[in-house]
């Protein structure tokens, strides 16, 4: 049977908990729109990248990636009490750039299929 390591099962973790964490206790409207992309802690479980993405926006504010790391100390005390981990990671939060990019990509594969469906 295959193991996961364990940072892997701790980003997990994170990911759910801080999801619900801004569902439900987080007030500001500048994270209103936030969906968390993914989360990568590293092996020795003291950093964790957060990756966001501003739903309906191209490009991430930098007032919403702001708010994220003033609300760090808020996410990492209630992450604290609901992980049962030693220690609880240092967050950055980084935008997922993936989600524009795809985008970009499907709008120039619609565009090369409208063409071909014109010149039909």
């Amino acid at each position: 049977m295959a193991t996961i390591k364990r940072s892997i099962r701790v980003a997990e973790q994170i990911m759910v908990e801080m999801a619900d964490i801004m569902r439900k206790e987080m007030g500001d409207p500048r994270m209103a729109m936030v969906t968390l992309t993914g989360v990568k802690v590293s092996d020795d479980l003291r950093h964790a990248k957060v990756f966001f993405v501003e739903m309906g926006q191209e490009t991430c504010r930098e007032e919403t990636k702001m708010a994220l790391e003033h609300a760090s100390g808020f996410f990492r005390r209630e992450l604290g009490r609901r992980l049962c981990i030693r220690y609880v990671p240092e967050l950055t939060f980084i935008a997922d750039t993936s989600f524009a990019y795809g985008t970009r990509i499907e709008n120039l594969l619609r565009e090369i299929h409208e063409k071909e469906e014109s010149g039909k």
